[in-house]
């Protein structure tokens, strides 16, 4: 993998390079939001491991503007703030994943591996659709009633999964799975995916995602 390591603690930041470019990946190291931009405006990379207290601002700032942007590169916050909002807003600003501080490095490898290999899968078939509610996997555009419905990346895999089976009923654990490759810790985490998509939608929307209590969630239109 080519990885973009956005980390102004040098120690951290030395460690992290080296065991990853030992483990066979290239690294390109930025210490600021400034920096980043610069390398991510002519250099693609595989994901990135975002830290928040950067010298000029706050690390998720960078990930709400490349999802603004549009780019889907992973994105893996890596920091100490380990409260439940902090992650709810790394998540909410374009997050695919978050790592408190301290951390193992062989977790953050396997974490950024399973990052990656999201990334790349796409759907047999580019286009899925129920009722209203259509998903593009080849430009990674979702429609409702003909018009463009704006989702970050984590609702766009939830949306995925979702139109896959319509009516099915999917476990958390598959959905955590189709959305972060891995279960987790808190069920917050999911609850707040599926919020970002049910407002996205609407109240009125003819599509929706619904609870069935003590199994899971469908997509259901009515």
């Amino acid at each position: 993998m080519h990885l973009l390591i956005v980390e102004d603690d040098r120690t951290i930041a030395e460690n992290l390079y080296d065991y990853l470019e030992a483990r066979g990946h290239q690294c390109d190291y930025a210490d600021s939001i400034t920096a980043a931009t610069a390398l991510l405006a002519h250099t693609t990379f595989d994901a990135l491991v975002l830290d928040r207290n950067l010298p000029d601002g706050d690390g998720l700032a960078l990930a709400r503007r490349l999802r603004s942007e549009g780019r889907a590169t992973p994105v893996l916050v890596l920091t100490a703030r380990d409260t439940l909002e902090d992650k709810l807003l790394g998540f909410e600003a374009g997050g695919d994943d978050y790592l408190v501080k301290p951390f193992a490095l062989q977790e953050l490898e396997v974490r950024l591996l399973a990052l990656a290999r999201r990334s790349a899968a796409r759907p047999a078939s580019p286009l899925l659709q129920h009722g209203a509610l259509r998903y593009n996997a080849a430009t990674q555009a979702v429609q409702l009633h003909g018009q463009p419905l704006t989702l970050p990346p984590k609702a766009l895999r939830l949306v995925a999964e979702l139109l896959s089976h319509p009516e099915r009923v999917f476990s958390r654990r598959e959905l955590e799975l189709a959305v972060w490759g891995h279960e987790q810790d808190s069920s917050d985490n999911l609850r707040s995916v599926l919020h970002t998509l049910r407002r996205a939608l609407g109240d009125d929307a003819p599509v929706q995602v619904v609870n069935v209590h003590g199994l899971g969630y469908k997509l259901v239109g009515r």
